[in-house]
């Protein structure tokens, strides 16, 4: 038997039933939102803000940088520097670092600087010749006087070769694009012979002191302190230096972009290299005892090649710029560089501390 429906009776259940679901909403709600909040406390207290409790402001640190140096073994300021730490600790002050590469010869720390790898380096006069006319975005900062005993054209001691123009139809040793390079090409021309004439043999230092004591060569042109070596190894006859005719100077310099936007980070380096050329200036024998390690060079020889040399570290004049000129238009005549190429437009208009 069915039992009776009651409107009222359904009606109590319905408002029950509405009840209980509305006090299960309320503490969902409640529960989510107590956890909402605990979150956003706590993310709130992870959070960096511009102030703190009391309203002070916080201060943001300077930001750091890191100063890429390319240096050669026989490059000694640069190798002296690395060496004693000076520049890491000029730097640590302000958060930044250094960071050193080495290369064999000028042209390829030049080539590491227009890739983006170094910021600084040094160099003979003639690599800047070849990188500006390559459209190498670098600056010249500063010269170095260096010397021009400090580079040479030798030829073996048993050799016939008596005078450099003997040397037409010769093979001739040399790294492309170096001071050597240069000193060769200028050689030449005094003594009325064509660069085209002669059997060019471009070779690292390493490499090119290998084939000249094996006399795959007749003549190397080469600098200090691989020309002292040389000399004191083998007993090479020197045909001519650089004396009269070329100023044979070393340059520092940097990528333009680091200049442009690092000028103090700039001027820090060339106050630690003025420091560090005052000290090799004024003691060669300790110079020849610090390199003779890392070259193979015994000390002796290396103080030769030492007592022959300048250091500075000096802002271009008139009369330098001058002279690189000089340089650049004769590469550019016996086609060495593809186009003219015009020095003052890459010398840093800055000014070195005293």
């Amino acid at each position: 038997m069915l039992t009776k429906f009651s409107p009222s009776r359904f009606l109590g259940i319905a408002i029950a039933f509405l009840q209980r679901f509305q006090q299960r909403r309320i503490r969902t709600f409640s529960i989510m939102f107590a956890v909402g909040l605990g979150l956003t406390l706590a993310l709130s207290a992870c959070s960096p803000s511009a102030s703190d409790n009391s309203g002070t402001p916080q201060t943001t640190q300077t930001p750091s940088t890191t100063v890429r140096i390319g240096y050669q073994k026989a490059s000694t300021v640069l190798y002296a520097l690395k060496a004693r730490g000076e520049l890491e600790k000029a730097f640590a002050a302000s958060g930044s670092s250094v960071t050193w590469s080495e290369f064999p010869a000028g042209p390829p720390l030049l080539e590491a600087l227009n890739a983006g790898s170094i910021d600084f380096g040094y160099t003979g006069e003639s690599p800047p010749i070849f990188a500006q006319a390559g459209g190498i975005p670098l600056v010249y900062v500063a010269y170095d006087p260096w010397s021009p005993k400090a580079e040479a054209i030798l030829v073996p001691k048993d050799s016939p070769i008596k005078s450099v123009a003997e040397l037409k139809g010769k093979k001739i040793a040399f790294a492309k694009g170096s001071n050597a390079n240069y000193l060769l090409v200028k050689a030449l021309q005094k003594a009325g012979v064509q660069y085209s004439d002669i059997q060019r043999v471009t070779l690292t230092p390493a490499d090119a002191r290998a084939v000249f004591e094996g006399k795959k060569v007749d003549a190397w042109a080469i600098w200090d302190p691989y020309l002292a070596a040389a000399q004191a190894a083998t007993g090479a006859r020197t045909l001519a230096d650089a004396t009269g005719l070329a100023p044979n100077r070393g340059y520092y310099l940097a990528a333009k972009s680091f200049v442009d936007a690092k000028p103090d980070a700039l001027k820090i380096v060339l106050d630690q290299v003025k420091k560090v050329s005052d000290w090799a200036k004024n003691n060669p024998s300790e110079v020849a005892k610090f390199l003779s390690p890392a070259l193979g060079i015994d000390a002796p020889v290396l103080e030769i090649a030492e007592k022959r040399r300048e250091y500075d570290v000096l802002p271009l004049t008139d009369e330098v710029i001058t002279k690189q000129q000089e340089v650049a238009d004769t590469f550019y005549k016996i086609k060495l560089i593809p186009k003219e190429i015009k020095v003052k437009e890459i010398v840093w208009q800055g000014k070195l501390n005293k």
